[in-house]
């Protein structure tokens, strides 16, 4: 059997050490620190969601957003029944709200946009969707930080008098701390990716309506294409 350096023990010993040192640090904060661990855990699932949301292939494919920014030199050549195909199976936001300019196709072009606009509300509701509980986190983790920090003056100011009770002083200071750091150490992250969440969400509503309003310019017209005239004079939905 071969000796275990003493190297190996200092590092579990250290590494023993270190797990005692924040598992110490989070049970000092009692009942707010474990509020505040659910904070975290709804903040980083309403960010992996918001990620997986946000992404361009589901709001704005780039081949979609070519293909609409194009769309009346395709009508010209006749080349439509593709992209129509693509509109109607909705896989994005940009193609549901085109399946519905083409589907008011003809009409004027405020009655175009305000049916669009229509869909597009339940569009952004579900864009903006998961940012209430990011706004939710960013108020309430300082708050229930502070909380503890009230908590902890508490302990210590109970602990104060003739005979001061050192061991609850040290209990309510830590307590005040911890809470404090933890509240802090969530809401910043969270409102940086809040940020960056609405900064997209703006940028990706202004080019849908870029996008939407030309397209709307175009189904007003009504154009019939030339070699391929039954694609695009179908009946609406």
């Amino acid at each position: 059997m071969f000796p275990v350096p003493p190297l190996v023990f200092a590092e579990t010993a250290v590494r023993s050490s270190a797990v005692q040192q924040v598992w110490k640090f989070f049970s000092d904060g009692g009942l707010f620190m474990a509020l505040l661990g659910v904070c975290s855990v709804v903040a980083v699932a309403a960010i992996f969601f918001k990620i997986l949301t946000l992404r361009r292939e589901s709001i704005i494919p780039e081949g979609l957003a070519r293909e609409v920014d194009d769309f009346e030199a395709r009508i010209r050549k006749g080349n439509v029944e593709a992209v129509l195909g693509e509109f109607e199976e909705g896989k994005s936001t940009l193609a549901r709200l085109s399946a519905v300019a083409v589907r008011h196709r003809g009409k004027p072009q405020s009655e175009i946009a305000e049916a669009v606009q229509a869909v597009a509300r339940e569009e952004v509701v579900h864009m903006t969707a998961g940012m209430t509980a990011l706004d939710v986190v960013v108020t309430v983790a300082p708050l229930l930080g502070l909380l503890g920090t009230a908590s902890g003056l508490v302990v210590v100011f109970g602990g104060l008098g003739d005979t001061a009770d050192h061991t609850a002083i040290a209990r309510g200071i830590g307590r005040a701390l911890n809470t404090t750091i933890v509240g802090l150490a969530i809401a910043v992250p969270v409102v940086v990716a809040q940020g960056w969440f609405q900064r997209r969400i703006d940028t990706m509503a202004a080019r849908l309506e870029v996008l939407l309003t030309k397209l709307g310019h175009v189904c007003e017209r009504s154009p019939r294409p030339g070699p391929q005239p039954d694609v695009w004079s179908t009946p609406s939905a």
